[in-house]
């Protein structure tokens, strides 16, 4: 039998807390049902005034483990800001399996080597760098992996020569995968997007656009910031999501950028959500022929076959009931 990994402190019920503990606070069973209270999990609550986030989240999983536990895999990722596959779960490590952790919504793993582990918030979590390697043996794909790599960096959490450094040196279950995916970390991404289109490109054989292209003004000061950019052939890729339509202010910020572009002969070719989700192939022709017309040498007239193993195609097709259903199909370049 273990002792949960907890301390003694005084109730609050904007921390989270067991039954037990509100039976010693003085709370019926019937206000702990009321909608004064969330239930997190099971057999663990929370005022109903208090946001149930991913922090709160693993706050109240570190309680009922043993020491020596610590958060882990999807949820690290999200606590060191960045974005990993989407699971409704909530992550945490064990040193062994005894004590294993079953509840709805709770992914307990456990590991018989040594782990990376740091700080964050109060919370034991493997650290940036033990968070990738993991979720490699996890089994996130390739572009997911990057993803997640990106946002870390992006977070100022860590950097592609660590990744790569961490990486080259673990043997482990998905070694190689953390090895490329480590490789295609850049620094300066802004979104998972991004990250996305970068990955579709690159994964046909295209060649790779430079990250965070910054032009300058004639006196060298800083001018306008875009997401990609071949900047040899003045050649800009952006990822325009729906909040650019959406918002008066950036979509008025956009089309003055393109009327700039447009008077230094800059060509851009923007990738919507669907360009990379229902219609891959669609972009990867539409980048093909802007590297061409701007005068690119050594394109590929068919494209690396791999880029269909990680983005499938979406579409969505209404059925009998009047609900829409999606469904996926390769595309064959």
């Amino acid at each position: 039998m273990f002792v949960p990994a907890q301390s003694q402190h005084r109730f609050d019920p904007r921390q989270p807390f067991s039954r037990a503990e509100a039976r010693a606070a003085g709370l019926t069973p019937e206000m702990l049902l009321s909608k004064r209270f969330h239930k997190i999990f099971w057999d663990t609550y929370v005022a109903r005034e208090v946001l149930i986030t991913p922090l709160l989240r693993a706050k109240a999983v570190i309680r009922l483990v043993p020491s020596g536990s610590f958060i882990s895999h999807h949820t690290a990722a999200e606590l060191w800001g960045a974005a990993p596959p989407a699971d409704g779960a909530t992550h945490v490590t064990l040193p062994s399996a005894c004590g294993r952790l079953v509840r709805q919504g709770v992914s307990s793993h456990y590991r018989k080597d040594a782990a990376q582990i740091t700080l964050r918030k109060g919370l034991p979590i493997s650290t940036p760098e033990q968070t990738f390697l993991d979720l490699a043996g996890f089994g996130v794909g390739l572009v997911d992996l990057v993803v997640v790599a990106d946002g870390l960096i992006k977070a100022g959490h860590t950097s592609p020569a660590l990744l790569i450094e961490a990486a080259g040196q673990w043997s482990g279950r998905g070694c190689r995968l953390a090895r490329r995916a480590a490789s295609l970390a850049r620094e300066g991404v802004d979104s998972p997007q991004e990250t996305r289109l970068r990955l579709l490109v690159v994964l046909a054989g295209l060649p790779e656009p430079r990250v965070n292209m910054i032009i300058r003004a004639p006196d060298g000061s800083w001018r306008r910031r875009y997401d990609m950019a071949y900047d040899y052939l003045q050649l800009i890729l952006e990822h325009d999501g729906r909040q650019h339509a959406e918002d008066t202010g950036q979509w008025l910020t956009d089309i003055f950028r393109r009327e700039e572009l447009d008077q230094i002969r800059w060509r851009l070719v923007i990738v919507t959500s669907d360009g990379i989700y229902r219609e891959p192939l669609r972009t990867l022709e539409r980048v093909r022929d802007a590297l061409l017309g701007c005068g690119a040498v050594g394109i590929r007239k068919t494209f690396k076959p791999e880029w269909r193993l990680h983005f499938p195609t979406r579409w969505r097709l209404p059925s009998q009931d009047g609900k829409r259903r999606e469904f996926h199909l390769n595309q064959h370049s």
